[in-house]
C-alpha cells in the first residue's frame, strides 16, 4: 500500500463531523486516504431532531443518520464504515473487535482519531475511546489471529468533547483548519438532526483559531480544531 491513510473512531453518526471535520477535509484534500469507522448510529441519544417527527421508528432514524452521516463524509473527502453496535449503550462485540484489528492492519495509518477518556455526559464516547486503544494493540500484536502485517504505533490524538473541562481534556495540539472551514461547515450543515451544534462548532472552531494564532500560529488562522495526544511524540528536535 503506497497512500497514506488516517484512521478515524466516531462514536456516533456525527461525532467525526463537529469533532475532526477539519482534520479529515484538510487530509483529504492534501491526498490522504481516511476512514472513518463508526460504531453507532447515535440512533436513542444523539437524534432529537428525527425523533420529533410523527411516527419516528428506530430503523427509520437509523437510515436517516446513516444518509446524514455517509453524505458528510463524502462532503469531507472520506470513507466510513458502520458498525451498528447499539447506542445508550454502543456494546462493541467480538466481530467488531476482530473487524477493527483488520482495518488497523489493512490501513496501517499515520495517525488515528477519536473520542477522549471520559465523558460524564455521554458514556458511549469513553467506550469508543477504549475499544480504538484496544484495538490499536491488538492489531501490533504478532500472535493476534487477523490477516495482515502487524501495525507498527500510528499516534493516537483525542479531539475536544462537548465539554471539555468535564471531561479532564485539555488541547495540546492545534491544527489550522482555515483552509478546509468551509467544506466542514457544509458537512455540519448534513447533520440536520442535530441543527442546534451548527452554530456551537463554528463558535469553537473561532476560538481555538484565536488560540492557535495566540500560541505562535501563522496571523491568518481563523479556525482551528483541538487535540489531545495519547502517546509521547518521538523527536529529535524541540522547536
Amino acid at each position: 500500500m503506497s497512500e497514506k491513510t488516517v484512521l478515524v473512531v466516531s462514536a456516533h453518526a456525527a461525532d467525526f463531523v463537529w469533532r475532526a471535520g477539519g482534520a479529515i477535509a484538510l487530509y483529504a484534500s492534501r491526498g490522504y486516504r481516511v476512514r472513518i469507522l463508526c460504531l453507532s448510529f447515535g440512533e436513542r441519544g444523539e437524534s432529537q431532531g428525527a425523533w420529533k417527527k410523527p411516527g419516528m421508528t428506530i430503523e427509520r432514524v437509523k437510515d436517516i443518520r446513516r444518509a446524514e452521516s455517509t453524505r458528510a463524509a463524502g462532503i469531507l473527502g472520506a470513507e466510513i464504515r458502520f458498525f451498528d453496535s447499539g447506542d445508550y449503550p454502543i456494546v462493541p462485540t467480538q466481530e467488531t473487535i476482530d473487524a477493527m484489528v483488520a482495518e488497523y492492519r489493512e490501513l496501517q495509518p499515520e495517525f488515528v482519531l477519536t473520542h477522549s477518556y471520559l465523558d460524564p455526559y455521554n458514556p458511549d464516547h469513553p467506550v469508543a475511546n477504549n475499544v480504538t486503544l484496544q484495538t490499536r494493540v491488538y492489531a501490533q500484536a504478532l500472535g493476534y489471529p487477523a490477516p495482515g502485517k502487524p501495525l507498527e504505533a500510528p499516534p493516537v490524538f483525542l479531539f475536544e468533547p462537548h465539554q471539555p473541562e468535564q471531561c479532564q481534556w485539555k488541547p495540546e495540539v492545534l491544527l489550522d483548519v482555515t483552509p478546509v472551514w468551509e467544506t466542514k461547515h457544509k458537512a455540519m450543515e448534513s447533520m440536520e438532526a442535530q441543527t442546534h451544534l451548527w452554530e456551537y462548532y463554528t463558535d469553537l472552531g473561532k476560538r481555538r483559531g484565536t488560540q492557535a494564532v495566540r500560541n505562535g500560529g501563522a496571523k491568518g488562522i481563523r479556525y482551528a480544531e483541538a487535540f489531545q495526544r495519547v502517546y509521547p511524540q518521538v523527536t529529535s528536535e524541540l522547536a
